[in-house]
């Protein structure tokens, strides 16, 4: 981010404050001198508040949160949409609807209108209604459209709030005061800067000024957005190499089992053939006879 000198911030006459009449004593730190019955804002000052503004909203825009942006005054309407459209932030350009933070369900229920009579439009049930209802429907849709149709990617309450001239805007600032959420504002002489987190003494009403400051806030939310890209590619590399480097689990080897030594079998002893026991033969009385003769 190229950083803003002095030289810069006094051609874009972001020293010029209000008349002396309307100042508020709280901004007594911030000014400079009075000359010709206008006080002059000490840009010195102004330098330090605005980098340490664009420092925080450079962290928030890293850490992928909102930041919404107030301005409904005539001369600020033009550069906020155009400038903060860029970074893809929500902002609030017309009519400051009450209850916007504070009772955001409801905020979000209007929002969920609009969009149901966009899918009508899209799915076909919008050629069933009868002629005055589509006009009904139509003009219902561009009245929310007017009114949150640059916060309608808002899912939920934003991080912070960025807000211009917090006198006019005193409904946004008491919302985010009462929500905790952080605040940044260009302040201006008749503005009491104990009421922002991060002021910003800065001239409110020219369009030179207000294009200056919220240059220097886009492009610190920029910053932001392109170090939270960078972070989460440089993430997945690591991840895919970590995960490509991994080595396979070694499997242990099963221990090597020593085999048995062979045993030899014995050799098979062919068994001796049974002999046949010869047959007794009985003796005969004729036999026994004859042997008794003989013996005589």
């Amino acid at each position: 981010m190229s950083k803003v000198n002095f030289e810069t911030l006094l051609e874009a006459g972001v020293h010029f404050g209000h008349l002396k009449r309307k100042w508020n004593p709280a901004m007594a730190p911030y000014i400079f001198e009075e000359k010709k019955g206008i006080h002059i804002i000490d840009l010195n000052k102004t330098l330090v508040h605005l980098e340490q503004a664009c420092a925080a909203m450079k962290q928030i825009a890293k850490s992928g949160k909102k930041v919404l942006f107030v301005a409904t005054k005539k001369q600020a309407k033009e550069i906020v949409t155009e400038k903060v459209t860029k970074v893809n932030m929500p902002y609030v350009t017309e009519r400051w609807t009450g209850g916007m933070l504070t009772n955001f369900q409801t905020t979000r229920k209007s929002i969920r209108k609009m969009t149901t009579i966009d899918k009508m439009k899209s799915d076909g049930s919008w050629e069933t209604l009868n002629k005055r209802e589509k006009l009904f429907k139509t003009r219902q849709r561009e009245k929310l459209e007017k009114t949150f149709g640059s916060i309608s990617d808002m899912t939920r309450q934003p991080a912070a709030i960025f807000i211009v001239d917090i006198l006019k805007e005193h409904i946004a600032l008491a919302e985010a005061r009462r929500l905790n959420i952080p605040t940044f504002a260009m302040v201006d002489t008749n503005s009491n800067p104990k009421m922002v987190d991060f002021p910003i003494p800065a001239n409110d009403d020219a369009t030179k000024s207000i294009s200056l400051i919220l240059d220097q806030i886009c492009n610190a939310i920029q910053e932001g957005l392109e170090d939270r890209k960078n972070l989460k590619a440089t993430d997945k590399d690591e991840n895919s190499k970590g995960a490509a480097t991994e080595t396979a689990p070694v499997v242990e080897t099963a221990p090597v089992v020593e085999t048995a030594p062979v045993v030899e079998t014995a050799p098979v002893v062919e068994t001796a053939p049974v002999v046949e026991t010869a047959p007794v033969v009985e003796e005969t009385p004729e036999a026994s006879a004859s042997e008794e003769k003989s013996a005589e």
